[in-house]
């Protein structure tokens, strides 16, 4: 559950590291982002040399989450950090790597460039 001023860490390397949540982009009164959801954030770290600058404003998404999903079949999957994406306009990401899991709800929500440069879907 990510929400207005959450911080996440960064799962790809398009140079940002880590990111606050200043907007979640669900609907017209969705207060809270959950696996697979847009969010907008502004970048409190970068790696220097990169494309993502420090107090860039980015477009993300969010692809793990301490809080619990649980899934229609039964099981609850939960990790053990926030991380979020950083995507362009087109939806698909600035990186050319993705670092760590992610949940397989990004499948359900078309964000198979994702899913494909993953190490392990959960």
């Amino acid at each position: 559950m990510i929400q207005m001023q959450s911080n996440l860490d960064v799962a790809d390397n398009s140079g940002a590291r880590e990111i606050m949540c200043i907007r979640v982009l669900k609907g017209s009164n969705s207060m809270d982002a959950r696996v697979g959801d847009i969010i907008v954030g502004v970048v409190k770290s970068a790696t220097p040399g990169q494309q993502v600058k420090k107090s860039d404003v980015v477009r993300c998404v969010v692809v793990r989450t301490k809080q619990p999903i649980r899934r229609a079949d039964g099981p609850v999957l939960r990790f053990d950090d926030n991380a979020a994406v950083v995507i362009n306009p087109a939806m698909e990401p600035r990186g050319t790597r993705v670092f760590g899991p992610v949940a397989r709800e990004l499948r359900d929500k078309n964000f198979m460039r994702i899913i494909s440069l993953a190490p392990e879907v959960l």
